[in-house]
């Protein structure tokens, strides 16, 4: 699914974001950027090494903030590592610090001239953010981040099973008439 937010392109794949070909794609990292599980894993081993020796350096990253990389060994040039909210711990805060994920990772391309960028789904793995929750606050803050920002030309959604590609895109049809 495909749709144009004023210059820019917001699509929604079934994929796996370590083959993806965009400029930058973001990992849903933990706070020290040092690897772990599901999506962060597995950019960690595509990427190789040299991709933690790096993180190290960054002596990690707030729930809510960003951080980049170079992309080592992935097709993405870059690596932007974002931290989303564990949903159980922090309650009211979610939402909130969900967008904040989304958007801190959006500034940071805008400041590296970045046109496109890959996101997953951050926050509903381990983190525990139910789909139906996530779906509609990540794309509304990619969405109204693309009508005040021209400089991005696609972000991408590559979403993993054709479960969370329905949600987002049950989600996105809500938000926007096609």
């Amino acid at each position: 699914m495909q749709v144009k937010i004023n210059q820019s392109r917001l699509e929604l794949v079934e994929g796996d974001i370590t083959q993806q070909d965009t400029e930058a794609i973001v990992n849903a990292a933990n706070p020290s950027l040092l690897g772990g599980g599901g999506v962060d894993g597995a950019i960690h081993r595509a990427a190789g090494p040299q991709l933690l020796e790096e993180c190290r350096k960054l002596g990690g990253c707030p729930t809510g903030e960003a951080r980049i990389t170079n992309g080592y060994r992935l097709k993405a040039k870059y690596v932007i590592h974002t931290v989303g909210p564990v949903y159980y711990l922090e309650g009211n805060r979610a939402p909130r610090l969900l967008a904040s994920a989304y958007r801190s990772s959006l500034a940071l391309a805008s400041q590296r001239s970045i046109k496109s960028v890959a996101f997953p789904s951050i926050s509903t793995g381990a983190y525990g953010y139910p789909l139906e929750e996530a779906a509609p606050i990540a794309l509304r803050t990619v969405i109204d981040y693309l009508q005040a920002h021209t400089d991005i030309e696609l972000v991408r959604f590559v979403l993993f099973g054709r479960h969370a590609y329905r949600v987002y895109e049950e989600a996105l049809s809500a938000l926007i008439v096609i």
